[in-house]
Order: structure tokens, then sequence, then C-alpha cells
């Protein structure tokens, strides 16, 4: 397949790498600076719509160049699948397979064998073990919670498991089930399924609206567990702090709604706010600071179309009482798994988003002050990889897994 040309420079070198698939090739490629940047967006292609957005540089930001050196290669192509990526303190990645298994993979590249022992899940369509997290004693307790779809009566449901890691490695002892987002569905999609702990040591779960015409509209609704933020204790119970939402029949584990398929959720360094990735439909994919009782508006407000080209429901992009997307969209990147760069080894990153982009095949690099978008820059553009999630090591550098497989590591040159 012929490869595009990336929007930066790229120097292409091959190195012999050794890992669990020997005899393949590393490929290591070189971002180099170029400050030849206008004020131009990186999207050039039309939009959906012509709806017009809330304030200036919400959607199309200008675009913006990584100016420090900084390369990327593959590490491994052993995966199969994989949905989401956490460091190790130990400086190794510890990683799910939508299938239903875990592995650990080494920086250098070396997988180990399936590490097995969770419940069955339904690994049809957009289902299978997703997300995952570490305990924050994890040194000591060895905790790992992860997200995945389960069959249930009546379909299946977005559901939280927790268990140990066991010392050798091989299983997760003592799986057991925290929380399922209700109702069910016979849908195969929209699930949802990133995990993270908040700074409070609470877990925050991300869950989608299961895709369906009717099912979408329970979005907007506090009775149920469907296109919302979760807040739950690491027993599966309310966070005794979250927000009351004033409806009847209000779930006390929900901290925000009117969410789509949101599959992103990473915590701001500074700030330590809830910042979150969401799937569109035809345009429309957002990026949003995540508060406390607020209704992000999904299906009333929407930047994007119905896939046939139709309006969704009155054509709304605003509406009192319901909140705008930090940025979006327009055609969609299909933002996945995200993180926000703590390091210091290429200084212009310092606190910028990233966001893996399925069908945009990319990493996106977001530039915020002051919780606007300030740039994008969008990165790996030439491996035309569906990228579904990205971590930070303990090494500094960025950790990226793509559907097909691959285990891309990005650091500084």
């Amino acid at each position: 397949m012929k490869r595009q040309t990336p929007p930066i420079l790229i120097a292409l070198s091959l190195l012999i790498w050794t890992s669990c698939t020997p005899n393949e090739e590393e490929k290591i490629d070189t971002l180099e600076p170029d400050k030849a940047v206008n004020n131009a967006p990186v999207e050039t292609n039309p939009a959906n719509t012509s709806y017009r957005a809330a304030f200036v540089g919400q959607t199309r930001i200008q675009a913006v160049k990584t100016e420090s050196p900084a390369q990327f290669s593959i590490i491994s192509t052993a995966l199969s699948s994989p949905w989401g990526i956490v460091g190790l303190p130990d400086g190794r990645l510890l990683i799910t397979q939508k299938a239903g298994t875990f592995r650990i993979v080494t920086p250098t590249g070396t997988v180990s064998a399936p590490i097995t022992g969770i419940p069955p899940v339904n690994a049809a369509g957009q289902g299978g073990l997703l997300g995952l997290c570490l305990s924050p004693t994890f040194t000591t307790d060895r905790l790992v919670y992860w997200v995945f779809a389960e069959n249930v009566p009546n379909g299946s449901v977005t559901s939280v498991g927790k268990g140990t890691l066991a010392v050798d490695e091989r299983t997760i002892e003592n799986p057991t089930l925290i929380y399922r987002a209700f109702p069910a569905s016979t849908d195969a999609a929209h699930y949802g399924g990133r995990i993270v702990f908040d700074a409070n040591g609470y877990l925050v779960l991300s869950t989608g609206d299961r895709n369906g015409l009717s099912t979408r509209q329970l979005a907007q609704s506090a009775s149920t567990g469907l296109g919302k933020i979760i807040r739950i204790t690491t027993t599966g119970q309310p966070a005794p702090n979250n927000p009351a939402f004033q409806s009847a029949g209000a779930l006390p584990e929900l901290y925000s709604m009117g969410h789509r398929n949101p599959q992103g959720l990473a915590l701001h360094p500074e700030t330590q706010e809830i910042w979150q990735s969401e799937h569109g439909p035809r345009g429309g994919d957002e990026i949003n600071r995540v508060r406390g009782g607020a209704n992000y508006g999904w299906p009333t407000i929407t930047y994007g179309i119905e896939y046939g080209g139709q309006a969704i429901g009155g054509g709304l992009t605003q509406q009192t009482g319901m909140e705008q997307p930090v940025y979006y969209w327009d055609p969609v990147i299909s933002p996945s798994g995200m993180t926000f760069y703590r390091g210091n080894r290429i200084p212009e990153w310092q606190n910028n988003l990233f966001v893996c982009a399925l069908s945009g095949r990319h990493i996106a690099r977001l530039v915020i002050e002051n919780n606007r978008v300030m740039g994008e820059e969008r990165l790996l553009v030439g491996e035309s990889q569906r990228f579904r999630d990205i971590t930070q090591g303990q090494d500094g550098a960025l950790y990226a897994i793509t559907d097909s497989g691959r285990l891309y590591k990005v650091d500084r040159r």
C-alpha cells in the first residue's frame, strides 16, 4: 500500500530488533524540526455541515509543529487487537486485547504470553476487553481494574471488573465484578469503555449510548447508566461526593451526562480535572472538560449529522443548560484513548493532549492553554494505522497501540 506523506519531514532508518516476533525490522522515523507553519488549520477537507462554532478556536484551530527533535519507532507487531494500555511501575506496559486477555510488553518489544483469568467478554462488534487502569497502590496490592462488554439477560452491558495480577504474571486472580451500566442492549456498539482514577482515588468510567435510536435518548436520562461519566469507589459504590442530578430516579453514581461514545479519559497534570474524548456521528467528534453535574448535550445538541445526512433532533448545536465541547472535529477523526504529556523530554509538549484517531489514522497533538485549544498537530499520519490508545511510560516516552496490533514508542531523538 502506498504510504501517505506525513505533514512533517520524515527521515527513515531501519534497525534490527528482537522480541517475540524475530527476524522483523524496527522502523524508526524522525520528526524533524519545521518552523514554517502558517495560521491555517491542519484540516483541509470540507465540513459535513454549515454549523457555526460557539466561539473562536472551537474547531479547525491553527496548525503547530513540533520543533524539538523527536522520533517514533515500532517496538512490537505481535499484539492482537489491543484496546487499552497503561504503564507498569517497572517500566513495562500492561495491555488489554479485545478478545479477553492481557499482555505485558517491555519497552524493547518483548511480549508476554496471554494473561488469562478474567470472566468471559462479549467481543462482538465494538465490545470485548476494553480500557484498564492500575490501583494507585499497585506496587503493594497488584490490583488491576478493567472495562468489558458483558453478556447479561436481554443483551450486553458495559461492566467493570477488578482483580490481582498474579506474581507469576500468568493470570488475574480473584476477578470480581464491581459495576454494570444498565439497561442492557442488543446493539454491539458504543460501549464507551475507558477507566481512570481521579485525584481523590475514585474510579471514573465512560459509558456510551449503545448506538440505537431509542437508546441514544437515554444519554439524557439520569436514571440510566448509558451515555454517562460514572464515578464510583473501588468496590463499585457511588462516590460519596458525586453531584446530585435533579430528576426522578437519578442514579447516584453519575458524574456527567449527555455523551455519545466516549472512548478517552485523562486527568490534566496541573488542574487534575477530567478531560474526555467522544465520537460524534457524521461530524461532531468532541473534546470535553468534564464538570460534575454537567450535561454535554447528546443527542439534543451536536455538531454532527446522521450518517445519511439528516439533521439530528432539531439540528441544534447550543442550548441553555448544556455544555459546549472545548474542541470538535468535522469531518471526524474518531477519537479514542488519550493522555496528557507530563514529561520534559520534549519541552513544547508539556501538558499537551495527545489523542488517538481511528478513522483519522494519526495521533492528534492539541496545545491547550487556559482550557482552550490553541494549536493542533497530526503525528504519524503516514503510518495509516487506527490508533486506539496512548499512555506515557515510566521513561517519559509516549506509547501508542493500534487496532492492527502495533505498539509505537514516541520520544526525543
